[in-house]
Order: structure tokens, then sequence, then C-alpha cells
């Protein structure tokens, strides 16, 4: 299989923010300003390296509600200030490696992620998709039964990034 083949039903959310593309891009960007909005609601972010450029990595932590950390890390390909982002989305251990899901096994090791911010007048469409990267057909199943679930939390979190971007 292609390193770089991305296959099967993307996970698609579109939602128009009250702010200018510069506003909303560095919300997305700016280490300070992510650590705001980019979690569940509720739930500490620590963020331990923070580099949004090509080749550069986001690798976070969640505190999980049974004391432990949950580790996600974000491996940018393409940064375009202040349209595009594209990155390959993956659980993690607290070293940065690639993990297998905790709650799920079976889920993609590998998301392949692009964020489109798009202006439309004083406003801002930001289009996020996913789609799994070199996945079995397990995973590909796996993540497609899932869809509804990841609408729900992006939901939540893109709700989170309308409040703080209406609290500036």
């Amino acid at each position: 299989m292609n390193a770089n083949c991305a296959n099967g039903e993307a996970f698609v959310i579109i939602r128009t923010f009250d702010a200018p593309r510069d506003t909303v891009w560095k919300a997305w960007t700016d280490r300070d300003q992510r650590t705001q909005w980019w979690q569940p609601m509720g739930t500490p972010l620590e963020v331990k390296t923070y580099e949004v450029k090509p080749g550069g990595v986001m690798h976070y932590a969640m505190d999980m509600h049974d004391g432990g950390k949950w580790w996600g890390v974000f491996a940018y390909r393409e940064v375009k200030a202040p349209s595009r982002l594209v990155y390959v989305n993956s659980c993690s251990d607290e070293n940065g490696g690639i993990t297998r899901h905790t709650l799920n096994a079976q889920w993609p090791l590998k998301v392949l992620t692009t964020v489109t911010f798009t202006e439309n007048g004083d406003k801002t469409i930001v289009r996020l998709e996913g789609v799994p990267l070199d996945a079995t057909d397990e995973e590909r199943s796996v993540f497609e039964n899932g869809i509804e679930t990841m609408q729900k939390a992006f939901d939540g979190t893109f709700g989170q990034l309308e409040a703080y971007l209406a609290s500036r």
C-alpha cells in the first residue's frame, strides 16, 4: 500500500465563525490561543510541543476523568497561512510515538486532516476533513462508524472556538 494512501469515507464538519479569517487562523495556529479552546469542555490541555510548520508537530495531552492522560500528535505536512492546514492526526504516547487508540484498538493509526479557512465577508468558513491514512478495511469501517460521534465532539469543540472568538 502507498505510504500516503488516504482512503475511505471522510469525516467533514463545516462551521462559519463570526470573525475575520486572520483572527480564526491565529486561534488555530498560536499556541496560547489554541489551548484556550482545543479540548473537550472542562478538560485541561497540556501542550508538550507546538510547531505549526511543515515537518513540525503539536504533541499534546488531555487529562482524563480517571486521572490518566490521553496523548495525541498532529504531524504537520502543509501550512499555508491563512488558508490551509494539513496534518496527520494520531494517538500517541508521552514521547510522541504513535500508538493505538486507548478506547478502540481498531481505530486507524493515522488520520489525514485538512482544515481550510475561507473568507466570507467579515466571517470565516472553516472546513475540517479527516480520512484514514494507510488504513485496513477494519480500521476504515471503525472510522466510518464513528463519524456521528466525531460530529458531536467537533460540534462541541467548534462551539468552544466560537465562544473564544466572541470573547476577544
